[in-house]
């Protein structure tokens, strides 16, 4: 038989704001420590993205709330920015921006593709990944020791193993413009556009996945060599990125359970 708060607090000889104090003041040392266990399996996650990941874990809270707590724990994220290199000078032939005035309304719509390198203790990584804007998915990636035409063709072939993109999106850098490449997406029937040169801001969904996999992979981990970089970058890429973290353009879900979704829904229409 369950007894009223009131009943109970008469026998304890205890106010009932005692009894409401003490449970708030457990709930909210549960709440902390909540946040610090989402804080070191997602060191790069903001207030935002926490506040989303603890409703997902049952969590009725607000992101004021936790950015205070985070603030009490030095858990605020300090963003750090980075540089991005693109061989543009080249003889091959460049295509116009095909997705600046474009609405993405389905998966494989849009396939975006970048480079970035991995700094290494005695060399330098070079990391090709492509995704889909719309799922915000990973469709394929590479990790190599060099910058070549092959990098960036190895994560399309890759890509390509599953999924054919309507339209394939890059910079106007050397290994996305080689001819090679080119063919290859033609011959899948794939339109070519490519950002205008010194525009990074229009390859903008790529730049941003490079930057998240710095923050959130890259900058803490002390890579011993390639292999090592190979195995920490598929496990962020393939497992973290695809079906853990939660996206804030995707309603705060994972790329994966946001297409499984998408593809439920539109398989019953």
């Amino acid at each position: 038989m369950a007894y009223p708060v009131r009943t109970l607090c008469e026998v304890l000889g205890l106010s009932e704001s005692t009894y409401y104090y003490c449970s708030q003041a457990d709930e909210e040392q549960e709440l902390r420590e909540a946040v610090e266990v989402i804080a070191v399996e997602y060191p790069r996650y903001g207030s935002r993205r926490l506040t989303a990941e603890l409703r997902r874990r049952g969590w009725d809270i607000n992101r004021k709330h936790i950015q205070r707590l985070m603030r009490e724990e030095n858990l605020l994220v300090q963003v750090r920015r980075y540089c991005h290199t693109t061989m543009s000078r080249h003889p091959y032939n460049r295509f116009p921006n095909l997705v600046k005035q474009l609405e993405i309304v389905r998966p494989d719509q849009v396939w975006c593709a970048d480079l970035t390198y991995i700094r290494l203790p005695k060399q330098f990584g070079f990391l090709a990944v492509i995704m889909d804007i719309f799922t915000r998915s990973i469709r394929g990636w590479e990790l190599t020791s060099n910058m070549l035409e092959d990098l960036p063709k190895a994560a399309l072939l890759r890509a390509l193993q599953e999924h054919r993109p309507e339209i394939h999106h890059s910079d106007q850098g050397v290994q996305y413009a080689a001819t090679g490449y080119v063919a290859l997406l033609h011959s899948v029937e794939a339109q070519v556009s490519m950002a205008a040169r010194g525009r990074p801001t229009e390859n903008a969904y790529a730049e941003r996945l490079m930057r998240t996999l710095k923050e959130e992979e890259v900058s803490l981990h002390d890579y011993e060599d390639l292999s090592d970089a190979r195995a920490h970058i598929a496990r962020f890429l393939d497992e973290v990125y695809m079906t853990k973290r939660v996206h804030s353009a995707l309603a705060y879900v994972p790329p994966a359970e946001f297409e499984a979704q998408w593809k439920a829904k539109h398989s019953e229409t």
